[in-house]
């Protein structure tokens, strides 16, 4: 399967519970953080979530 590199290029202070936990979820803590995961339905969902918080980077 497919892999995708999501990069945090947004702070998540100031948004809500829900969103900070998907961001947990996604393993991003720091700004400009990469992580790379499959891209399972599961995961595109939890981007699609947070799309304002990342970056998916190719």
């Amino acid at each position: 399967m497919a892999t995708i590199k999501i990069q945090q290029v947004r702070s998540i202070i100031r948004c809500p519970k829900v969103q900070k936990q998907t961001m947990e979820a996604l393993g991003l803590h720091k700004m400009n953080a990469v992580v790379e995961h499959e891209a399972t339905p599961a995961i595109l969902g939890m981007v699609e979530k947070v799309k304002h918080l990342v970056k998916v980077i190719d």
